[in-house]
């Protein structure tokens, strides 16, 4: 889709125009990581060699080409290996392996003038075999093609290794059971079991929960209550399960754990105060015993007031930084979120006793803020899912990259899997 941008300057003179092109997203969450070396490109520096480096380009549905990577430059040489690098297939080609990539090759220079040593194209599902004598690409310079007989080309470029991340999702929801929500019993209750309409809790729960558990194979999510009384001793928890179960936390599908989240506020008494740490460091502790890429936790946290345990929780969150593990907090009701915002590490990287985190791995989201004037409540939920999962892609890569985590082969034998369920 297309449409062009008329500039209205001087009456009678054409001012030029830009026009926009839109695609649709795919939902593809596949990371590629890849690194390619060159053989024998052509000498283009009259003192040396060459300092080459390659542009991908993504191929536009209009024919048209987007830049989506430069790698970095090879001082000197023209038997490059340039670095690995990380790219979204989405970025590459929007989820479709078998659009078209073109790739360009150049020397560098000093004064941006860089000279054009060649191109070739590929694709998404060719790139992904590997290293074998399929991915060698001649580098073609058309006008060198043009003016030469005996011009065969300028040089091959290879696929030194080429990997993805296939990464499991597991979903873990906690909800805020305190006083300060109000008796569910009561309209005025931000837990207000209304037969017409969901509450709050339930309504951020369904829209971040559904968009997310397509990337959650199993369908089977832990969710948790924080700050009740528990029957039949009246004990307090800061990490109960809904199900009722301490040994099988898990739920079946979002609606499992809406069924789970109504049937405990049924059971249990609303009581305080509101304490974090628990169910973080829960979460954490599972979290930190698959640290090798093939899984990646997110936890789903639903409160209505002030943190109790600040000290403890930012401790919590700089502990679990290290971790694969994102936390999205969604705050309900009329409150001041102030302590919320501090976690949100995106101004200032949480700290605890000196030591800060090593990732941001905390989003927060004020439920009011979207709550539709209009009453379109299901416009408003997709904004609310849109925006609390915005950070999940690059907190996971943020994991892989500072854990020096490597993702495992494509298997060149098999076709691509399916990658709408990863994330």
């Amino acid at each position: 889709m297309a449409f062009s941008h008329y500039f209205v300057g001087i009456p009678g003179k054409k001012c030029g125009a830009i026009i926009f092109t839109a695609e649709e997203l795919s939902n593809c969450r596949d990371i590629a990581t890849m690194q390619l070396c060159a053989n024998k490109l052509d000498k283009k520096d009259f003192f040396g060699k060459s300092d080459p480096f390659l542009v991908f380009y993504r191929s536009n549905e209009d024919g048209t080409f987007t830049i989506c990577h430069k790698t970095e430059v090879i001082k000197n040489t023209l038997n490059p290996v340039w670095q690995p690098f990380t790219i979204p297939v989405r970025a590459l080609c929007n989820g479709d392996y078998d659009r078209t990539v073109k790739v360009d090759v150049y020397d560098w220079d000093r004064d941006g003038s860089h000279d054009f040593i060649g191109e070739f194209t590929t694709s998404y599902r060719e790139l992904s075999r590997g290293q074998n004598q399929f991915n060698v690409y001649e580098v073609l310079n058309p006008k060198k093609k043009g003016k030469k007989k005996k011009y065969i080309n300028s040089g091959t470029v290879s696929t030194a290794t080429m990997s993805f991340s296939l990464t499991q999702l597991n979903f873990t929801v906690a909800i805020d059971f305190t006083a300060s929500n109000g008796n569910p019993s009561q309209p005025t209750s931000l837990h207000y079991m209304s037969p017409y309409q969901m509450n709050a809790y339930a309504m951020a729960l369904k829209a971040v929960g559904e968009i997310i558990q397509d990337y959650d194979s199993d369908k089977l999510f832990p969710a948790y209550g924080f700050g009740a009384k528990l029957p039949p001793d009246g004990k307090i928890s800061h990490a109960f399960p809904l199900s009722g179960d301490n040994e099988n936390p898990n739920c079946v599908g979002i609606e499992g754990v809406l069924e789970a989240y109504f049937q405990s506020l049924r059971t249990v008494q609303l009581y305080g105060p509101t304490n974090f740490a628990p169910v973080i460091n829960k979460v954490a502790n599972c979290a930190a015993e698959i640290t090798d890429g093939s899984q990646y936790f997110v936890l789903l946290m639903i409160t209505d007031g002030v943190i109790s345990d600040m000290v403890q929780t930012k401790e919590a969150v700089v502990n679990a930084a290290s971790l694969p593990l994102s936390i999205i907090i969604v705050g309900v009701g009329p409150a001041e979120f102030d302590a919320m915002e501090e976690l949100d590490g995106d101004e200032v990287r949480v700290s605890s006793r000196g030591r800060f985190a090593e990732r941001d791995i905390v989003q927060f989201v004020p439920f009011r803020d979207y709550i539709d004037r209009s009453g379109n409540q299901v416009l408003s939920m997709a904004r609310l899912a849109k925006d609390v999962l915005a950070e999940i892609p690059d907190q996971l890569l943020s994991f892989m990259k500072s854990g020096g985590v490597e993702p495992r082969p494509a298997l060149s034998s098999s076709p691509l899997p399916e990658l709408h369920r990863h994330i």
